[in-house]
């Protein structure tokens, strides 16, 4: 028989989650998690792998809050198959350093092994997210020229 995870433990890990509540998380990681939040490290320190549970716990307690406070988190779109979840939010804070909004949209894909999560693919739409982190829109037309796109 093949594993299923419930609704009910995928709701628990996320009012978990978003609340960044650590001791109600820690139960719902796995010992062996891996943990990807795919970005630009050096602008966003947040981004990058994470391997066991105190490594993930660390970045929800102390890494996150220390580059900017959560203030919403809103899942737009919400698929389970088997074992594995994928969702679609948006996440809103507060940047530590100068107090502005920093809102973008993210994508999980997670999987569940005995109702715990064991691994978690972050997407973030980096380009808004950076734009906002640095405060300014990126100028691409600097580097990047009409005859270097693909297809032209």
């Amino acid at each position: 028989m093949t594993y299923s995870v419930s609704r009910a433990v995928v709701d628990r890990f996320y009012d978990a989650y978003a609340a960044h509540d650590t001791e109600r998380l820690t139960p719902l990681l796995h010992d062996d998690i891996e943990w990807t939040i795919s970005g630009p490290v050096d602008v966003l320190s947040f981004c990058g792998v994470r391997r066991g549970k105190p490594a993930v716990l660390d970045l929800v307690d102390r890494v996150v809050p220390s580059v900017y406070r959560v203030v919403s988190f809103t899942q737009d779109s919400f698929l389970m198959d088997g074992d594995q979840v994928a969702t679609l939010n948006r996440m809103s804070g507060r940047r530590c350093d100068d107090g502005r909004i920093v809102s973008y949209r993210l994508a999980h894909f997670m999987r569940f092994k005995d109702d715990k999560v064991i691994a978690n693919l972050s997407l973030l739409d980096t380009f808004d997210a950076v734009e906002q982190f640095i405060g300014h829109r990126i100028d691409l037309g600097a580097s990047v020229g009409e005859t270097d796109l693909v297809g032209v």
